[in-house]
């Protein structure tokens, strides 16, 4: 059912649904929270600075707004609890000041800077707290409609559900005692109490995951007979080319290497994980692998996540391959007809290896030999892609490059539809990072080795915490990192800012400015997603550290380092010192990795929203590992039961035949 047949859903409700991915009622009530808020006052003498604060009183005085620029805000006014008298700031929240004066019942939801008696405002309601503890459903929310209008729009929408796919089979229900799928939705949207919470999300977390590993379990069964490309490739050629690298190759870059040509003279289809740290060198493995298939006599592909870092690596791979090979890039900014030209060519085989994003596998672009695919594991190489080639022919190799090192165990479990190779070495030449850990009353001393690196020519990256992808104050720390910086380096450095809601070509505009030295400090709110080379970058500044996982900040690490210059990460932290020392005792991704499986689990294991595939709604791969392992036996045993042999799962078949999940 359309979720236009929802009372209340109009069509510009309906659009930015869309936007959210919801198409349908189903979508709906399938779109669950990322997390929930026990709203219950704080006990104000318990409280640490920065800590979150839920709490309500009255308004003492008239609010203040100021504003900085068009789209940015700021509200302050003082709030009596009764007990204390706070001062209360709000972000972009203008549009309530009408409703609030002296005398207005507030009650808010923020950090409490302890030390100056303010509360940083993420949330305020014009009403006073229960008197007993609520349970609030937090949802992803987009501009135009608030966590709180997504939250009501869904539970109207349960009511008009005609029937809930339940695709856990009974058998499955009845083994681990699982209530049924319409009581956990209505459940998890309206929790009554902490109880029937639990209950709800041990439904939707098996089910969730046991559909993630049927998908893998029967992609694996579908690697056992297809066959693909069977090759013989020369060692002589093959040595030759890598003799010729203006580097020498690691052990562990040789090791992939020989696992790559193993596996593309096997006959069946190569699907081969390279992971490694960022800047270990795994773009050269894949462009060995680029070699070896050219030597074959067929053509490859090489996908990346955005036009700026496929503009990188075509550049890289002309470099590289000088003239013995034809390589083309195709992006979204090629006039009609350059892209018709290059297509022709493209199918009469005049072009060796074709770059681009996700567009390379586009309905008009056919390939007259295609032999290896090579992606990374935010844009996975999916079921509808593989049917796209099928239906053409073709059946290439795949090879998946990503830098997030996971421990084995979870790697095997999580990847187990693919051969893994690791790359633990760094490439001979580069020097290690040197982090430190800085209090914020030590920011004279950040300060100073930023003033050095700008004077030495060099850039910096500095990041503010990404809190919550709906949490309005986000913005704001970039605001106000930009307006202290710029006091103090402002007339030494070009200091810009990347965010999240910047439109895709604002973002690349900012980051080819930044590569080409014209920004000399970038503050963003997010992880450097774009992941772009820029050797010249030689500090990682990140501030109020303690919200970031081991893992996390070891990615951001890696955006430095990139050339024979001194590197520093920097992290600017008054909380969790001891965990966060861990970053300045070791540059192995792998240690890390496991460290944050051991302290955090694996919620910034994988980035934000690294890895598509690995990007549950409700799950955590560390604290529901133990659901995942038994998902994976009971998806095995279905896959493998007579009754699936006999299609007596037909939602479960038409699940696996349609999904899109792994692309």
């Amino acid at each position: 059912m359309e979720i236009e047949s929802v009372k209340g859903i109009g069509d510009k409700t309906s659009k930015l649904l869309n936007k959210l991915g919801i198409m349908t009622v189903e979508d709906m009530v399938n779109y669950y929270p990322y997390r929930f808020d026990v709203i219950e006052r704080s006990s104000v003498d318990e409280l640490y600075q920065d800590d979150k604060i839920i709490i309500d009183g009255i308004v003492e005085d008239e609010p203040r707004l100021y504003f900085f620029n068009k789209k940015m805000n700021k509200m302050t006014m003082r709030m009596n609890s009764g007990k204390n008298i706070f001062n209360i700031t709000l972000f972009n929240r203008s549009f309530l000041k009408p409703n609030i004066h002296i005398g207005t019942t507030i009650s808010v939801i923020g950090k409490y800077d302890k030390k100056h008696n303010t509360i940083v405002v993420s949330d305020i309601k014009l009403s006073k707290l229960p008197d007993v503890p609520v349970i609030e459903s937090i949802y992803h929310s987009t501009n135009g409609l608030s966590s709180n209008q997504i939250h009501k729009l869904i539970t109207s929408s349960i009511p008009y559900l005609d029937k809930v796919k339940e695709y856990v089979p009974e058998y499955l229900k009845d083994r681990y005692h699982l209530q049924d799928k319409l009581t956990s939705i209505k459940e998890i949207h309206n929790p009554h109490n902490k109880n029937s919470l639990k209950n709800a999300l041990n439904y939707l977390k098996y089910e969730e995951l046991f559909l993630f590993m049927m998908k893998m379990n029967s992609l694996k069964k579908e690697r056992e007979w297809d066959k693909g490309i069977k090759r013989k490739i020369i060692d002589k050629d093959v040595h030759n080319f890598i003799d010729g690298l203006p580097f020498k190759l690691t052990d562990d870059q040789k090791k992939c290497i020989e696992h790559i040509k193993h596996d593309m003279e096997s006959e069946l289809v190569m699907k081969r994980l390279i992971q490694g740290d960022v800047g270990s060198g795994k773009t050269i493995v894949a462009v060995v692998a680029l070699y070896m298939n050219y030597l074959s006599g067929y053509q490859g592909a090489f996908m990346a996540p955005t036009e700026v870092l496929a503009t990188q690596h075509y550049n890289n791979l002309k470099e590289l391959f000088k003239d013995k090979l034809k390589v083309e890039l195709l992006t979204g900014k090629l006039k009609v007809r350059e892209r018709k030209e290059l297509l022709k060519r493209l199918i009469n085989h005049e072009i060796d290896i074709l770059v681009g994003t996700h567009a390379l596998f586009s309905d008009d672009v056919v390939y007259d030999f295609l032999g290896l695919v090579i992606t990374d594991e935010q844009h996975r190489f999916g079921v509808r892609q593989r049917a796209s080639l099928k239906e053409k022919g073709v059946k290439p190799d795949i090879l998946y490059l990503s830098a997030t090192p996971i421990p084995r165990t979870y790697a095997i479990t999580l990847y187990g539809d693919m051969d893994i190779s690791s790359i633990h070495t760094k490439p001979n030449g580069r020097k290690d990072i040197v982090t430190k850990l800085y209090s914020n009353d030590q920011i004279k001393d950040v300060l100073s080795l930023m003033e050095q690196e700008i004077r030495l020519k060099h850039q910096i990256y500095v990041v503010a915490p990404l809190i919550e992808e709906s949490d309005k104050s986000d913005l704001e720390n970039v605001i106000l990192l930009k307006e202290k910086l710029t006091k103090a380096l402002g007339k030494i450095a070009n200091i810009e800012v990347l965010h999240g809601k910047m439109k895709q070509d604002e973002k690349e505009v900012i980051m080819n400015s930044f590569k080409n030295n014209e920004i000399q400090i970038l503050i963003s709110t997010t992880v450097i997603e774009v992941g772009i080379d820029v050797a010249n970058a030689t500090v990682m500044c990140i501030f109020d550290s303690f919200r970031f996982g081991l893992s996390q900040l070891h990615q951001l690490r890696g955006r430095v380092g990139r050339s024979d210059n001194q590197s520093y990460c920097i992290l600017i932290s008054d909380r969790e010192s001891e965990r966060l020392s861990v970053m300045t005792k070791t540059t192995d991704g792998f240690k890390i990795a496991e460290e944050d499986f051991k302290l955090r689990g694996s919620g910034d294991l994988f980035g934000t929203r690294q890895s598509g595939d690995m990007h549950f709604n409700l799950s955590n791969i560390k604290e529901d590992f133990n659901i995942l392992l038994r998902a994976k036996e009971d998806s095995m045993e279905l896959l493998n039961s007579e009754a699936y042999v006999n299609h007596e799962y037909p939602l479960l078949e038409q699940l696996l035949s349609n999904t899109t999940n792994l692309d």
